[in-house]
């Protein structure tokens, strides 16, 4: 019956505590290394580091509505001002099979389709849909340098046959997705980290050599150079 603690700063004030909701939902977006049009919601350390974490291995699934809408900030930002923002396809940067069955739900997908929420409740035009897929395995990336990890990724990344998408929803079915076609929409990256850039280089690649190149990227966070980092890691390392 006691109050589950908060998995950003450990208070005994619910999964996400009133103050770490606020560091997610105020943090200013920051433009990210990675591209030219990459933002991130938040630095990659303290409560935001541990919240990404327990969402992404500890299966805190109730975190994916705010971190979703910490995304979401990230996108508009990347975006910038002015029209033409709508329709917005919101493709996520995909994990690898074995660490989706490892972990039992994919995060990236469920923090994109969150993000996409967010941005329909204020009035734009945005769906999530996962057209990346790995053409080929890859090493884990933890412990990789930033060349061994572009290296790593090069040609990894290949886009769904675009037929798996334009079909009838399912009877029943209440996600706007199921009846999405790509045709029209235009298509922004998300993650929910980056860290060299790897991930969202080899991302931008591949859509763009199926004709379907990112008007911009975005991630919840953005991992904190080494030498500005104010306490070692703990085991738990970016693979992004």
């Amino acid at each position: 019956m006691l109050p589950a603690p908060c998995a950003g700063c450990g208070a005994d004030l619910g999964h996400l505590c009133p103050g770490c909701r606020r560091l997610l939902a105020t943090t200013p977006p920051t433009p990210a290394a990675a591209l030219p049009r990459a933002h991130a919601a938040a630095p990659y350390e303290g409560p935001v580091r541990r919240l990404l974490l327990a969402h992404k291995e500890r299966g805190a699934l109730g975190l994916a509505g705010p971190l979703g809408e910490a995304l979401a900030r990230a996108v508009r930002s990347a975006l910038g001002p002015g029209p033409g923002w709508a329709p917005l396809l919101l493709v996520p940067v995909p994990s690898a099979r074995a660490a989706v069955r490892a972990r039992g739900h994919d995060p990236t997908l469920r923090l994109a389709r969150a993000a996409a929420g967010a941005l329909r409740r204020e009035g734009l035009d945005a769906r999530a849909l996962p057209l990346l897929r790995h053409a080929r395995p890859v090493a884990d990336q933890a412990g990789l340098s930033a060349a061994e990890r572009h290296h790593n990724l090069r040609g990894a990344l290949t886009v769904r046959p675009p037929g798996r998408f334009r079909r009838t929803a399912p009877t029943g079915s209440t996600d706007p997705t199921d009846r999405l076609a790509p045709a029209g929409y235009r298509p922004v990256l998300v993650d929910d980290l980056v860290t060299t850039g790897a991930s969202l280089v080899e991302a931008t690649r591949a859509l763009s050599a199926a004709g379907l190149p990112p008007v911009a990227a975005a991630t919840v966070a953005a991992a904190v150079p080494h030498h500005h980092r104010r306490r070692p890691d703990s085991p738990d390392s970016p693979d992004r």
